[in-house]
């Protein structure tokens, strides 16, 4: 049987790490002197071997003697079996020393109390795990997942077990660890209450589960007001996503690539601009106001402020997200099942209730998903419109930053927001069931798609263009603010925004001086920004490829833990990262890591949920064949599957791309002096009453993704399914 020489490199990797790069985290950052300073005089520059050897650092003893165990399995010799086996023992012990002595010993020695009260107290220290630490972890886990490989786990394909293996590490780290951290507050306790006195009181207050709306005229809990709000956002923004999608794909509309701009204009918009055009248009000084009580006398009231406010922020804030998930479903419908069934005599409406639009319910499903969740951890739009109206995310952000920063309080009400994300994810799951929705096999498909019936077109352009219009005039109003010298009172036209914002000027010896107050945050912002989207964009299909194509244990649990950060609010994630990683093991607050995991896995759940929707209509008898012509699983996947997600691919690159432009929540904590990002920049303008250079840097950020979006497409390109293009009548 051939030798695979990957155990062997998994192996020297874990070696090397160990043996010559520091283990731990290194003050000025990685140099080519540090890298082989593993003989170093100071023990946190030195490597794990070293300062087991030298420096008397008994607990990197377990780590050597891991890849001792492992090695026999990573050497040419003996059965495939019995390598496994070694290789499987040697990294699982290798990742359980790693991970104890991380979380054991910290910058005050022992950080366990037993452990001091069991060995005594430690008369030295370590901090965070650096570049060595993580190689070594890295390496383990590859070894172990390559082992239960070679012991026929997942029918012995290595990178089938090694993504899930990477996806489940991932997923604990940098998801589990920090929601339990954050979880974890609620029992704290709280005056003379116990730890779970404190949980319970906190769990069961009357604020979150009220019904004073339904006796009277005095609000509803917190859970009743964010339930309602986000099952109304998730339903009409998914409908309006719908009607978008089919004027683009199925109809002659003229406008459709600038349809699709505007369509995915709100998600490219930072945060409070959509709320600020909404107030200029319905508030109470707003254009619809004055004109109502010019002509008409009618006093508009303050209703933007409330559930309808939020509702429609809402709506037009999630609705491309919804647009982006479903279009790629919808182009995939195959022309030759609508054919058939009108060759059965079928009417196109029938058509369309009958076959379309059943083979569009994952794309639904996973749309209506991930806007329910979207709605429940929104903080921007709340925040400023919500007035008197409460939800979740804003008694979270208040529960933080509030007087008495109780973040037991903030946990419980996390707690009770994932508890709603859960029951949303077994409904959409019950929805889509265990049915079939393939639309695309090996066979050839070069069907015309059928015109849409009368009614749905006439009823998709009766909603689409009219929220078309509000929209342009939304950003109108909003932007507007940008090219003004004062805001509300000075309506003169100018461009001093822009030139605060972004001056340049000469240097006396040559040279351009960037001099704007904006450039730092926007380069800061563009670079994060650039390095996180790939990287959220492969782990979103990977983990939507493995949830659709593998069967395994555990791969439920898999699933609803990758929509965790997602369910919980910006706010509380940030603090949870806080939490979690500013102390050792990982010691990675007020650097661009943990910013650029924020990003990740913030938005890792969008490029699933499309990739899950998308990868239901591709038959599984094309990775099959593939493999049958003795293509392996990672060439099957390279060369079969993803030319099939290209609409999948873009929508998980630019949501993730745009996302870290455009949060604010999730990093409004995690930002540093040395990262600053483009959204903080913004809000501290609002903040000081600055709206002309906010808007200004808005209108700019918007431009840049709009190219960027451009760019994405353009390299992506187009699925090409082999069909004939017509007019649709």
């Amino acid at each position: 049987m051939r030798f695979s020489a990957t155990p062997f490199f998994f192996w020297s990797l874990a070696a090397f790490a160990t043996a010559i790069l520091p283990w731990h985290t290194q003050q000025d950052g990685v140099t080519v002197a540090g890298l082989m300073a593993f003989g170093a005089a100071d023990a946190e520059a030195a490597s794990a071997l070293w300062q087991a050897i030298a420096h008397g650092r008994f607990w990197f003893w377990p780590v050597v003697g891991a890849l001792v165990v492992a090695l026999p399995g990573a050497l040419p010799f003996g059965t495939r079996g019995t390598r496994g086996a070694w290789l499987v023992v040697g990294g699982a012990l290798g990742l359980l020393a790693v991970v104890t002595q991380g979380l054991a010993i910290g910058v005050q020695g022992w950080s366990w109390a037993w452990a001091e009260a069991r060995f005594g107290a430690l008369d030295d220290r370590q901090f965070g795990i650096g570049l060595g630490g993580a190689m070594t972890f890295i390496a383990c886990l590859l070894m172990l997942t390559d082992g239960l490989a070679l012991r026929g786990v997942l029918r012995g394909d290595r990178f089938v077990t090694g993504a899930v293996g990477v996806l489940v590490a991932a997923i604990i780290i940098f998801t589990a660890w920090p929601v339990l951290t954050m979880m974890s507050q609620m029992l704290t306790p709280r005056g003379e209450l116990s730890a779970a006195a404190a949980m319970s009181d906190r769990l069961f207050d009357a604020k979150i589960w009220g019904l004073a709306c339904v006796t009277g005229p005095l609000s509803c809990g917190v859970f009743w007001n964010t339930l309602v709000l986000a099952i109304c956002s998730a339903t009409a923004a998914t409908m309006l996503g719908l009607c978008f999608a089919l004027i683009v794909t199925r109809t002659a509309f003229p406008a459709k690539r600038g349809l699709r701009l505007l369509t995915v204009l709100p998600i490219i918009t930072p945060p409070f601009v959509i709320g600020l055009g909404l107030i200029l248009i319905f508030g109470r000084s707003g254009i619809v106001n004055q004109l109502l009580d010019s002509w008409f006398g009618i006093q508009g009231g303050r209703w933007i402020y409330g559930f309808d406010g939020v509702f429609l922020a809402q709506v037009f804030s999630f609705t491309p997200t919804a647009f982006l998930v479903l279009i790629g479903v919808v182009e995939g419908i195959s022309p030759s099942m609508e054919e058939a069934s009108q060759t059965l005599r079928a009417s196109r409406m029938r058509t369309f209730r009958s076959v379309s639009l059943p083979l569009m319910l994952p794309g639904l499903a996973n749309a209506w998903l991930v806007v329910f969740v979207e709605s429940l951890a929104d903080f921007g739009n709340p925040i400023v419109l919500g007035g008197s109206f409460g939800v979740l995310s804003t008694e979270i952000f208040f529960a933080v930053v509030g007087a008495q920063q109780d973040f037991g309080r903030a946990a419980a009400l996390a707690m009770v927001m994932l508890a709603l994300g859960l029951a949303a994810f077994v409904i959409q799951r019950a929805v889509v069931g265990k049915r079939s929705y393939v639309s695309m096999t090996g066979k050839g498909d070069a069907g015309l798609p059928v015109p849409l019936p009368n009614g749905v077109r006439i009823a998709a352009f009766a909603v689409a263009l009219p929220w078309a219009v509000l929209t342009i005039t939304v950003y109108a109003l909003a932007l507007a603010g940008g090219f003004v010298r004062v805001w509300g009172r000075d309506w003169t036209p100018t461009l001093m925004h822009f030139e605060r914002a972004f001056a340049m000027e000469w240097a006396p010896g040559g040279g351009l001086l960037l001099t704007g107050g904006a450039w730092q945050s926007l380069f800061t912002t563009i670079q994060l920004a650039a390095i996180a989207a790939p990287i959220t964009a492969g782990l979103g299909l990977l983990a939507a490829w493995v949830l659709s194509r593998q069967r395994f244990p555990g791969r439920t649990a898999l699933e609803f833990a990758l929509m965790l950060t997602f369910a919980v609010p910006g706010t509380v994630i940030g603090v949870a990262y806080i939490l979690t990683y500013n102390v050792p093991p990982l010691e990675i607050t007020g650097t661009a890591i943990i910013l650029i995991a924020c990003f990740g896995f913030r938005n890792l759940p969008v490029g699933v949920r499309s990739g899950v929707a998308a990868m239901s209509q591709i038959d599984k008898s094309l990775d099959e064949a593939a493999i049958t012509l003795r293509a392996g699983t990672f060439r099957t996947l390279r060369t079969v599957v993803l030319p099939l997600l290209k609409p999948a691919i873009v929508t998980a690159l630019v949501y993730s791309f745009v996302r870290a432009m455009t949060t604010v929540s999730a990093v409004i904590f995690l930002v540093s002096a040395e990262h600053e990002m483009a959204t903080v920049f913004i809000i501290n303008r609002v903040i000081n009453g600055d709206y002309g250079v906010a808007i200004a840097y808005c209108t700019a950020l918007i431009v840049l993704m709009m190219a960027v979006i451009g760019l994405i497409q353009l390299g992506v390109g187009r699925r090409r399914l082999g069909r004939r293009a017509a007019v649709p009548a």
